[in-house]
């Protein structure tokens, strides 16, 4: 016997949040022209790096991208996002329970990438290209664990749910360096899998798309607002930085939609089901760590020629555009299972 699935949302609230995405949308593009002519006269350009994600100089990627730096394409772009989402939510969607949190964690952690893009662009590294890593994991954990004490104590939640099981797993103040794994984790992964033109955006507008719609499932609309706020702005920045690209959202932009998108996986409880959404981001991740770990254990050998994996589909001869639309085809896909799965958990 087939069991119903049933969720209403008054009329007024839909208009309302698909009206906030909008305004962000509109925004965003409105503020681009501003960032990109302060871009272009104070020439923020991108420098690019010379060691691989996985250990080693980056040989693969500077012959693959080399062209692409000459034409100097400024970086700092997630400005534009992180302002208009911040801009819009103050102004018409902000709530204690639902998105100060978020809201806070795309600020904190694009404050960070913002100064890592800075010494990127005026800095005399150029193998590091920006804060090291060290520097950077431990900020970027500090952010996290303010969020997990604020989710802990203030937002009262100490459980997480997993499709199909209908206990949810009690973890007490556990929950907290959970959430730091989730967030910390998640934040690297969408900042690794930003490497083509228009790839990140592509695919964080699925994956916020996906939460969304989950959101407000769980009638925490103005949570489901702040991921269409989120959704509007990255399509405005997607038109401009598809190929060949005005500008990059560089750390400012991935940090804090990776922060951003770790947060709300936790607000709607939904940790296990964020890897089959992020699908492309575990991918992309595992590449990494699958050459790295390679490079180690079998004297200097890789399996992939080049890693974050859409570079390896480059280097052998995928046009940068197909990479980047297939990549696109595959998220929009597991942003689709994921929300099954999320449901037939339910």
């Amino acid at each position: 016997m087939s069991e119903l699935l049933m969720f209403t949302v008054d009329r007024s609230t839909l208009i309302r949040i698909l009206l906030i995405g909008f305004i962000s949308f509109l925004f965003s593009m409105i503020i681009t022209p501003i960032y990109t002519s302060i871009a272009y006269k104070n020439e923020w350009w991108k420098r690019m790096r010379t060691d691989a994600w996985s250990g080693g100089k980056a040989t693969v990627y500077a012959k693959l991208h080399a062209a692409k730096h000459k034409r100097n394409v400024p970086t700092m772009a997630g400005l534009i996002f992180v302002i208009s989402t911040a801009v819009v939510t103050l102004l018409f969607n902000l709530d204690r329970a639902e998105t100060w949190l978020p809201l806070a964690a795309l600020i904190g952690a694009g404050t960070i990438g913002l100064i890592d893009d800075w010494l990127n662009i005026r800095g005399k590294n150029t193998a590091v290209a920006g804060l090291r890593s060290k520097i950077k994991i431990i900020l970027n954990i500090s952010v996290a664990l303010i969020g997990g004490i604020w989710f802990y104590y203030k937002l009262g939640i100490n459980q997480i749910s997993v499709p199909f099981f209908d206990s949810p797993w009690t973890l007490g103040i556990a929950i907290i360096p959970l959430f730091v794994l989730v967030v910390v984790a998640t934040s690297n992964a969408v900042n690794i899998s930003d490497g083509l033109d228009g790839l990140a955006g592509g695919l964080l507008s699925s994956s916020f798309g996906a939460y969304a719609v989950i959101a407000g499932m769980q009638e925490q609309y103005l949570l489901a607002g702040f991921c269409l706020t989120l959704l509007g702005a990255l399509l405005s920045y997607t038109w401009f930085n598809i190929h060949p690209a005005r500008f990059f959202m560089g750390d400012v932009g991935s940090a804090a939609l990776g922060t951003a998108l770790g947060v709300i996986a936790m607000q709607t409880d939904t940790i296990f089901i964020l890897p089959i959404i992020g699908l492309v981001y575990v991918a992309e991740t595992g590449s990494v760590i699958i050459n790295r770990t390679s490079r180690k254990l079998r004297g200097g050998k890789k399996v992939f020629l080049s890693s974050p994996i859409h570079h390896h589909f480059e280097a052998i001869g995928w046009p940068e555009t197909k990479v980047t639309m297939r990549f696109w085809v595959i998220g929009q896909v597991a942003a689709v299972v994921g929300l099954a799965v999320y449901v037939l958990g339910k």
